[in-house]
This record gives structure tokens, C-alpha cells and sequence, in this order.
């Protein structure tokens, strides 16, 4: 499972708020949308959302292990 539990620490750690992760990276608000649902994304997001924000993709996106 991926959780963008990162994203939203990286973003308080930089004091930006989603409209400021909009402008940063020019994604939809649609994309935001599914960003703050935890819904699946594409992977060129992931790479705009590192380059707008300058951090590498473990400070947006984690990998959890599905509880079995």
C-alpha cells in the first residue's frame, strides 16, 4: 500500500498548504484531490510533485506493507 503520508510532512516542514503544492507544481485540483484521498496517482505526478517541491520521492510517497 502507498501512503503520500510524507507529502503532507514535507509540505508542513516547508509551512506550504495545498494551494501552494498547486502552484508549485501546476497540477489540477483534481490531482490534489486524489493526493489528500490517498487515491491512486500516476507516476510522472510523484516526479512533478519532487521537482516542484525539490525533495526526492521518499519525502512524498511511502511503501507500507499490506497487513496479512
Amino acid at each position: 500500500m502507498i501512503t503520500f503520508d510524507p507529502l503532507w510532512r514535507t509540505l508542513a516542514a516547508k509551512h506550504m498548504n495545498k494551494t501552494d503544492l498547486q502552484k508549485a507544481t501546476g497540477l489540477s485540483s483534481a490531482t490534489i484531490a486524489k493526493l489528500s484521498k490517498g487515491d491512486p496517482i500516476m507516476l510522472d505526478v510523484v516526479d512533478r510533485i519532487c521537482k516542484g517541491l525539490e525533495v526526492p520521492i521518499y519525502d512524498v510517497v511511502e511503501i507500507l506493507q499490506d497487513p496479512d
